[in-house]
């Protein structure tokens, strides 16, 4: 039952960051989506382990060709300027749920530099990825800056406000699925 469980809430989390993905705001070179509020949450709710295999499952369908990612799917997706923030999904949802697995009271605070530990890591690999892909992919030669540019400073802020609104969401939600700890946490721990 547990294990039936876990597999509907990987596979809806994996479903809600496609959504997000369609749910974008255009910018040049790296569209704002809400990929990232329900890979947070995906963190949050279901831990380290299922948090991140949510996000595999995601990125796993995705590169077999149906198309979840903003500009669609394919293998080839990984050679996209932006493949590099869906790697970075897999290890926020990660360290997210880690964080939060370690937490006993999770206040709003806590819960806001708990996403902004999973950001950190969406961001590293998304400038590095893009920066790589222009370079050495697509044959246009651009400066770390430019990717830094257009791959952090353009789109943080948008992130920063999801930051808080996805905080806000876990310590409002939390309560609802477990006092000290979230649903797959009270799992693993009766497997």
């Amino acid at each position: 039952m547990t294990n039936t469980r876990n597999l509907i809430l990987v596979s809806m989390f994996a479903a809600l960051t496609a959504v997000g993905a369609f749910i974008k705001v255009p910018i040049p070179y790296v569209p704002f989506t809400l990929q990232y509020l329900f890979c947070a949450l995906a963190g949050v709710i279901l831990g380290s382990k299922l948090g991140a295999l949510s996000q595999i499952v995601y990125v796993a369908i995705g590169l077999l060709g149906v198309p979840v990612f903003t500009e669609g799917g394919g293998f080839n997706y990984i050679f996209k300027p932006t493949f590099g923030y869906l790697i970075g999904f897999i290890i926020a949802a990660y360290v997210i749920g880690k964080i939060r697995e370690n937490v006993k009271q999770l206040t709003f605070t806590k819960a806001i530099l708990m996403m902004l530990s999973g950001l950190f890591f969406i961001y590293l690999f998304g400038v590095v990825h893009l920066y790589i892909s222009f370079n050495f992919y697509l044959g246009k030669s651009v400066s770390f800056y430019f990717a830094f540019f257009y791959g952090f400073v353009v789109c943080i802020a948008g992130d920063l406000v999801l930051t808080v609104f996805t905080a806000y969401i876990s310590v409002k939600i939390l309560p609802i699925l477990g006092e000290k700890s979230v649903y797959c946490l009270r799992n693993q721990k009766e497997e």
